[in-house]
């Protein structure tokens, strides 16, 4: 996790005046101060009357995230080369202080997809509302980008970044005699075996012999994550964990066997894993009579 406050910045002034860098190699992203409207207006003097004219606003959401009882005003904004399509580009965080009206903006390493939105939530536990940010990538994937952050006393922390969870999250998918797969995770000494009998002669044939017996090693993939869920585990909390879910596949894309969903919950410092698990796809239910 990221904590403004506890690392030494250099950073840059750069035109125009309301704009900070950072050079901290960890942080890619500026930061500037002022309205929305400043902000817009800079990216037009910037761009001029070039496709990043098109910054629209994606999402807004209201809610107290510096902890001073003052609702906050949270923007989602980027550039739609298509006014009437759900893609954009560049799309930027914008937090406004309801207290001074002050603006905080965050560019996004990865800021280019579908249906960008935003979603508010005490996920740290200490009362106060932390910034979810979903982005869907499109294509037969079905990949996900996912940032978390604190602006607790205006300190902007990054809590949740799905390219450090796929990172972090490894597995090994093992076709198995006697039409088994096996989905191993050996950071939590886990493993998990799914029965494929059901997906018939023609599917299994490629693979298996007439003996059951594999014909040779087959491996297949826990894709990258496309799915972040706030949930609600305490009703008795006003709190919320994450689910995280990952599709997993055989050998081709559209091969899909199930799903890991790995329930994430924070612990002070990070999110851990609360519960780690995987969901099989119905089939036809057979009647044994």
């Amino acid at each position: 996790m990221s904590n403004f406050n506890s690392q030494k910045l250099t950073v840059k002034l750069i035109p125009p005046a309301t704009s900070f860098e950072s050079t901290h190699p960890q942080y890619r992203q500026i930061i500037y101060y002022g309205t929305p409207r400043q902000y817009l207006e800079q990216l037009y003097q910037k761009y001029g009357n070039t496709p990043f004219r098109n910054i629209t606003l994606l999402d807004m959401k209201q809610g107290d995230v510096n902890g001073d009882g003052t609702i906050d005003n949270i923007y989602l904004y980027g550039n739609k080369p298509e006014e009437t399509g759900i893609f954009a580009d560049q799309i930027t965080l914008v937090i406004e202080d309801g207290h001074s009206n002050k603006t905080t903006t965050v560019s996004l390493q990865y800021n280019a997809g579908y249906n960008a939105r935003l979603f508010l939530g005490d996920f740290s536990k200490d009362n106060v509302s932390d910034i979810l940010i979903s982005i869907d990538t499109g294509g037969s994937g079905g990949y996900g980008i996912f940032y978390m952050f604190s602006f607790k006393d205006n300190n902007l922390r990054e809590m949740f970044n799905a390219e450090k969870y796929n990172n972090d999250y490894k597995f090994n998918v093992n076709y198995e005699d006697f039409y088994k797969v096996s989905v191993g995770n050996p950071q939590f000494n886990v493993l998990f075996t799914i029965d494929i009998s059901y997906k018939g002669n023609e599917y299994l044939s490629q693979y298996y012999n007439e003996n059951s017996k594999l014909k040779q090693p087959i491996k297949g993939e826990v894709l990258a994550l496309g799915a972040l869920y706030p949930i609600v585990t305490n009703e008795r909390s006003n709190s919320y964990d994450l689910l995280a879910v990952q599709r997993i596949i055989g050998s081709t894309n559209s091969d899909t066997i199930g799903y890991v969903e790995n329930l994430l919950t924070w612990d002070g410092t990070g999110f851990r894993s609360s519960r780690l698990s995987v969901a099989i796809l119905g089939t036809n239910l057979i009647t044994l009579y």
